[in-house]
């Protein structure tokens, strides 16, 4: 089993993107299926061996907190109606901790802010998955792009995904430029096709070590921002650029996304339809 066992899911956005279901439903439950987005994030944490889960929400963000809770009034009510078959659907997961720091609306906004406000739960020399709360990985298989994600990290390394979009799509994007060893040079944002340094973008899925956090940090507490967003690929430049490395490895699962009306349609397309 992996040494990394935490994980820290930024959840804090408004969801501006999709008012307005997201003023009554925070953005990281709206749902695909039957089960709100973030939970596919959740699980494949759980398949890679993460035990202890760092959300970081709104201060009134309380319907992530009751999804992962128990609800003993529906257990009842289950069990007294013979329902037995529909309590596994509504049992928190097993062996694993959730805790919820609250990110100050009037605070520091990008990217970089919720990690850096998790990072304080790292001991030294502690590596963490990082994952945002809105978009996931889907594999029908039940193969595990954390667990990959992982791996690539190996020992005390740092790694991220690289998703693959059609050559001609790249433009929209922030694409990855990498080295000849397959590591992390450079974001590239919406770069002209015929300019572009690959097919790969990044979709903010990482494993961070200490070192990398520490940079995190560091950022975060300055007062110099990027139009006014810390946005986490700074400190990450930072690292390299300072000779750190960080793996990149290209995704298997496919990609969908909830943030936007159309993507999310699309997400419970293609959940639906395995």
């Amino acid at each position: 089993m992996s040494s990394i066992t935490k994980a820290i899911i930024p959840v804090a956005g408004w969801g501006t993107r999709r008012l307005p279901i997201t003023k009554v439903i925070e953005k990281c439950m709206l749902p695909v299926g039957n089960r709100p987005i973030v939970d596919f994030v959740v699980e494949d944490c759980l398949k890679a061996g993460i035990r202890e889960i760092y959300f970081v929400v709104n201060s009134g963000s309380t319907q992530l907190q009751s999804y992962y809770s128990s609800n003993e009034e529906l257990v009842t009510y289950l069990e007294r109606n013979g329902k037995h078959d529909m309590l596994p659907l509504i049992a928190a997961p097993e062996n694993i901790s959730f805790h919820y720091i609250v990110q100050p609306a009037n605070g520091k906004y990008g990217t970089t802010i919720p990690v850096a406000l998790a990072a304080s739960n790292l001991a030294q020399g502690e590596s963490v998955v990082v994952l945002m709360g809105d978009d996931f990985l889907f594999n029908p298989d039940g193969q595990s792009e954390v667990a990959r994600l992982i791996e690539a990290a190996g020992e005390a390394g740092s790694a991220m995904l690289g998703v693959s979009v059609p050559k001609d799509q790249v433009g929209r994007y922030g694409v990855l430029e990498l080295n000849e060893h397959e590591e992390f040079v450079q974001v590239v944002e919406k770069p002209p096709v015929d300019e572009a340094p690959s097919d790969l973008i990044n979709v903010s899925k990482y494993v961070f070590n200490y070192e990398m956090l520490q940079e995190i940090v560091g950022y975060a507490n300055e007062d110099q921002s990027i139009g006014g967003e810390y946005l986490i690929t700074e400190p990450i430049n930072r690292y390299v650029q300072k000779g750190g490395k960080l793996k990149v490895i290209p995704a298997v699962g496919q990609y969908l996304d909830g943030g936007t009306v159309e993507g999310w349609l699309r997400a419970n397309q293609v959940v639906m339809s395995r």
